[in-house]
């Protein structure tokens, strides 16, 4: 009874250790496409930093101080798919960022906040290489039309 007991632990156990050898070398060989196809899809799409100012009736550039600014919008002209920093609708902080825009043509606007206190026109930017300032982002200007 020992003999049989003991020879078909050890066949249980050469069979636990033959699958788990053949499950490993399964999983070491998917995980290098897993990973090659990931940085394939990272390197193919490259995003840029957007730095969101105003520019005010006079045409002075804003970068600072607080606004009745609701959200700024990119919205791809291409595949209008739209890019929002919404922050809860409010007074914002100049500058605002966006980090990940992909390359292309953007209709930049922003939104009215709640005091609806200023209007906001729209500005046509390409984000490439070429657009990318000295401190590494692309900056856009909004214009403000109307200001109570």
């Amino acid at each position: 009874m020992k003999k049989s007991t003991f020879a078909v632990l050890a066949f249980v156990g050469l069979l636990g250790t033959a699958v788990s050898w053949s499950s490993t070398d399964n999983v070491v060989k998917a995980q290098p496409q897993v990973r090659s196809e990931v940085s394939n899809q990272d390197a193919k799409t490259k995003t840029y930093k957007v730095r969101y100012g105003l520019l005010d009736q006079n045409g002075t550039k804003i970068l600072s101080g607080s606004h009745d600014v609701g959200s700024f919008l990119a919205e791809n002209m291409a595949t209008g798919e739209v890019f929002d920093t919404y922050y809860g609708g409010g007074f914002q902080a100049l500058p605002q960022y966006y980090e990940g825009i992909p390359a292309g043509t953007y209709t930049f606007s922003a939104m009215q906040g709640q005091g609806a206190w200023t209007g906001y026109g729209s500005v046509v930017v390409t984000v490439s290489d070429a657009a990318v300032d000295a401190d590494g982002y692309i900056t856009v200007y909004i214009p403000i039309t109307w200001a109570e």
